[in-house]
């Protein structure tokens, strides 16, 4: 089963500069919650830009051009199609960016988690668009902002129509 797994603001915006649009604390304790137990799978500028590498408890796989590149902690492979061949039946990957990773999967995932932060971002990286004859929205949870979320936002799942 592929996952998705995104911080977006209103235009579709997740990072500048290799770096995350904000800190939501719920939503790195949602990401944490999801995500542990089970494979992360990312591009290599994810990895660099990982403030604590590898990712604890979770199977931590990244995608590079680089055929040499090794990293403490990490599988590495060249292709999305390798990296998924060592994927056992069943398990759960998580495709946690950026966005050329993102423009990958997004048409391979079955589920997409995505925290959308009600505000506009200065950003160069965007998630793709989400075509909405292929998406079932399964559930909602609204947020406010408070002392530790500077942004009102929502928790949407998605899964993949049939």
């Amino acid at each position: 089963m592929i996952h998705i797994i995104v911080a977006t603001g209103k235009r579709g915006e997740i990072g500048y500069k290799n770096q995350l649009l904000c800190h939501l604390s719920a939503d790195l304790k949602n990401f944490k919650e999801l995500t542990t137990g089970h494979t992360v799978l990312m591009g290599r500028k994810t990895w660099d830009s990982l403030p604590k590498k590898p990712l604890p408890n979770r199977r931590n796989i990244v995608i590079s051009r680089n055929r040499n590149l090794q990293l403490d902690g990490a599988e590495v492979f060249t292709t999305p199609e390798a990296a998924l061949e060592t994927v056992r039946v069943g398990e759960e990957v998580f495709i946690i960016g950026g966005e050329q990773i993102y423009q990958l999967f997004v048409n391979k995932a079955d589920i997409i988690h995505l925290t959308r932060i009600q505000a506009e971002f200065e950003a160069d990286a965007y998630f793709p668009e989400m075509n909405p004859d292929d998406w079932k929205l399964i559930e909602e949870i609204p947020h406010q902002k408070d002392e530790k979320n500077s942004y009102n936002f929502v928790f949407q799942t998605f899964v993949k129509k049939k």
